[in-house]
């Protein structure tokens, strides 16, 4: 078990694994419970590829808000289902370009709140926030958000691995509506979220492990349905792709291999 478990806060239930943590273990991180790394090596076995999943978003992540910082001048985020702070965060990534750029995380895990406070702290010269909420709240998440964040001025949504969360598709699509109805033109959105596509039979039965074991229920999308979340968006080359193969870093190796994936990064206009 990690080393994590002393001290919990007394409202974090250690005994029913929870998404952020089981995604911090995948990735090789040290901040999970016994019962998330027990319930997250019954999901890798059912479907292995769930790290490759895990740490392609992550990479892919970093690349969408350096290519916003670096090329398209936006300097707000608002990180949505954030999950535990790790290497690269969102205002690590966004402050090493401009470190201005001022970011508000939000998540539902205690967990993710204490860590949140004690590591996401960023530069001075900018600022960052944390929001505890479920996204299932926009409205709540934007009017804590604009504490930080000038909606007046281009954000950058990130919605990494959180829709799927939503399982009723036009719930899902009014909260995405929501937030995005908030954001002046010129704002972008970055989405990333699961599909059954390489191994659809393996993604449902890691699924139902994980909701049997206690975990928040996913639901997976299509490359299609994920895409049409940018409805009404401009969307930047390459499109919807799988994760991996999101404007990925050169290698002699060529293109990575698909993975579960699904992602876009979008502009509104």
């Amino acid at each position: 078990m990690s080393a994590m478990a002393a001290q919990q806060p007394p409202e974090i239930d250690t005994s029913r694994p929870h998404p952020a943590r089981m995604w911090n273990y995948w990735i090789g991180g040290k901040d999970y419970y016994e019962i998330d790394r027990q319930v997250g090596d019954q999901v890798a076995a059912a479907f292995p590829s769930v790290g490759d999943v895990a740490r392609h978003s992550r990479a892919t992540l970093g690349r969408m808000v350096r290519h916003l910082a670096e090329e398209e001048g936006v300097r707000q985020f608002l990180d949505i289902g954030t999950g535990l702070p790790t290497h690269d965060n969102t205002h690590e990534v966004a402050q090493r370009v401009a470190p201005e750029s001022r970011v508000v995380y939000v998540d539902n895990d205690p967990l993710v709140l204490v860590h949140a406070r004690a590591l996401l702290t960023g530069r001075p010269e900018g600022g960052t926030d944390y929001v505890e909420c479920d996204v299932r709240d926009p409205g709540r998440i934007l009017a804590e958000a604009a504490r930080t964040l000038d909606f007046d001025r281009p954000i950058g949504l990130i919605l990494f691995g959180i829709m799927g969360n939503v399982v009723v598709d036009d719930e899902a699509h009014a909260i995405v509506r929501q937030l995005l109805d908030a954001l002046v033109p010129g704002s972008f959105v970055a989405f990333n979220d699961g599909t059954g596509v390489v191994d659809q039979a393996g993604r449902e039965e890691a699924i139902r492990i994980a909701v049997e074991q206690g975990s928040t229920p996913y639901v997976v999308r299509s490359p299609e349905q994920i895409a049409e979340f940018f409805a009404g968006l401009e969307l930047l080359e390459p499109g919807v792709v799988s994760t991996s193969r999101w404007r990925p870093e050169a290698t002699p190796f060529g293109m990575p291999e698909p993975v579960d994936a699904a992602c876009g990064l979008a502009r509104k206009p």
